[in-house]
């Protein structure tokens, strides 16, 4: 469970990001000036950019717009300090997530569940005791893993 928590634990930030942006649906280019002024005002930081934007960027970027305008200003909050801490990680960090991202989409329905349901008992514990079991999981060898993960779905399989 540990491994899986701190899978999605790293998998979220990221996730939400990729989300956001991406969709494989080609469409043709738009101008700037054809865009609504709510979605030229999210859209700003690409602005001077816009035209050597491919078709499916501007795309998805618009669809990334529409989510943005939809969601709460809670759900903006907290996607706005996604986004920041995305910003400050290196390309290696950036290149883990989105390798663990591409797992995570190869998963069955199924298994993706399970990930989302681990994640959320994992972040419903109190912050003291997710900090000690991400301590404890750090400090392990790969073997000391891989046994807890196997005693971990022993355990679920008997349930």
């Amino acid at each position: 469970m540990k491994r899986l928590a701190q899978f999605t634990e790293k998998l979220i930030p990221g996730l939400m990001l990729l989300i956001l942006v991406s969709s494989p649906l080609p469409v043709s280019a738009q101008d700037w000036d054809q865009l609504s002024p709510q979605q030229q005002r999210v859209l700003k930081p690409f602005a001077s950019r816009w035209p050597q934007l491919g078709p499916d960027k501007q795309a998805s970027l618009l669809r990334g717009a529409e989510r943005w305008r939809n969601m709460s200003p809670q759900q903006r909050e907290q996607m706005q300090q996604r986004f920041e801490r995305w910003q400050k990680l290196n390309q290696q960090q950036k290149d883990a997530i989105k390798q663990r991202f591409k797992k995570f989409q190869q998963l069955s329905p199924e298994q993706r569940a399970k990930v989302r349901r681990a994640f959320k008992r994992f972040r419903s514990l109190p912050s003291d005791q997710r900090k000690l079991y991400r301590d404890r999981w750090k400090r392990m060898t790969p073997a000391q893993r891989k046994r807890w993960l196997q005693h971990f779905r022993d355990k679920r399989s008997r349930d």
